[in-house]
């Protein structure tokens, strides 16, 4: 590939030798017309999105295929003139194009751009339209000229109805010794995890962490918001790993990096959360009329586990009745809520407050307790009753008593 903007894989003798071998990453480089690498990336990602089939709405995540392809379209760029692009290809018309731009001491990502071809059944089965869709965002991906650009955490870009995740990523773009820099420039999310490790933790099967953060979401449409949920999230999740044995690891949705979004129809309220290691949870509200009742009836989940003999876990559950009030009030429990949506995955609810379909004024309506609430309540009246009943009984026993004594004496 030795014309301008040409590409191939990088010979196997020179990654091993920079150490930049990873089992779930692929290697890129665009190249100029003397055969000098200009770019060169070191990632591994995982693509989340969602598209209409007959049956309705489909959500899909999948990963960067192991054989996706450098096109010759990408460029090392002329200075004044044009920038560079690294232009990666899978599938069937699936590309995935990083732009950089620079100025005198830094370097960055501008753009990040996925065109996606919904005729591509590999990813998209069943998908009622053929049409191909583009979606671009900015990024924060930059690092200092002459620097790799590092970030070992996850790091999610959100395009409209798509998201990439990468992760243990190493990016370099105006490269002046045809090879990653040893300098490195570490993403903002390292610096707030300065001990990441290659792969992201998975805590022992007897430690969970500590209670989620509690977080407001909502989901709003054309007649306004559908779904008010206060609540804090954690999940446990049941796998076998590389080495066959099976653990189950306890993990914390953070509020904080979570994209949210969802759908209001008359009949489903969808809420749909992404998450860090390409976590992604979908809450799906329903309605019976002749009750006039809502509830949680189903639960779809994906996550990406490095150290699992699959490495993305999926679970769903569409015949749940969970979280359930009647329409126009709210559903509230302060203790802990247990919801087991498959046998390998559950979900531990905190301090939920929802109300999906009637929500007047963004507020929540009049509030049904849960059971467990009830329950809780209703412990310290037995125990209030049955102490009060055992001072009542040691008083009138104390009484009788006193009038015995008395009775015993006589009058001389």
């Amino acid at each position: 590939m030795a014309a301008p903007g040409g590409a191939r894989r990088q010979p196997l003798l020179l990654l091993l030798l920079a150490g930049l071998v990873h089992s779930a990453s692929a290697v890129f480089v665009v190249q100029d017309g003397n055969g000098t690498a200009c770019i060169m990336a070191n990632f591994s990602a995982g693509f989340f999105t969602n598209y209409n089939t007959k049956s309705g709405s489909e959500n899909v995540t999948f990963e960067l295929p192991s054989n996706a392809e450098v096109l010759n379209s990408s460029s090392c760029g002329k200075e004044n003139v044009s920038d560079s692009s690294l232009v990666i290809a899978f599938g069937k018309g699936n590309t995935l194009t990083l732009s950089f731009t620079r100025n005198a001491t830094r370097y960055s990502v501008q753009k990040m751009s996925f065109v996606y071809n919904l005729s591509d059944t590999q990813f998209f089965p069943n998908a009622s339209s053929k049409e191909v869709k583009t979606v671009t965002s900015a990024t924060d991906i930059m690092a200092d000229i002459n620097k790799k650009y590092r970030c070992v955490s996850s790091n999610q870009i959100h395009m409209k109805s798509v998201t990439v995740t990468f992760q243990d990523t190493t990016i370099q773009a105006y490269l002046s010794n045809n090879t990653f820099s040893k300098e490195e420039t570490r993403c903002t999310q390292d610096e707030h995890s300065p001990t990441v490790p290659p792969t992201p933790p998975h805590p022992s099967p007897t430690l969970a962490p500590e209670s989620p953060a509690v977080h407001t979401y909502n989901v709003s449409g054309a007649n306004g918001t559908c779904l008010l949920a206060n609540m804090g999230l954690q999940l446990n999740i049941t796998y076998e790993k590389k080495d066959s044995t099976t653990v189950t690891g306890v993990f914390n949705i953070n509020p904080n990096k979570t994209h949210v979004s969802g759908s209001c129809t008359a009949q489903k309220v969808t809420l749909e959360l992404w998450s860090e290691s390409s976590t992604f949870l979908v809450f799906q509200f329903g309605m019976n009329a002749s009750s006039s009742r809502f509830f949680l009836e189903e639960i779809q989940f994906n996550r990406t586990l490095p150290d699992a003999k699959t490495p993305t876990f999926q679970a769903a559950n569409g015949s749940l009745r969970a979280l359930q009030a009647t329409m126009g009030n709210s559903y509230k429990c302060n203790a802990e809520e247990h919801i087991q949506v498959t046998k390998a995955f559950s979900l531990n609810v905190f301090k939920v407050w929802v109300q999906a379909f009637q929500v007047e004024g963004d507020k929540f309506g009049s509030v049904e307790e849960c059971q467990l609430d009830e329950n809780n309540m209703l412990i310290p009246i037995a125990v209030g009753g049955a102490l009060a009943g055992l001072v009542l009984i040691v008083l009138i026993a104390y009484l009788i008593g006193r009038k015995r004594s008395h009775a015993g004496y006589q009058t001389i």
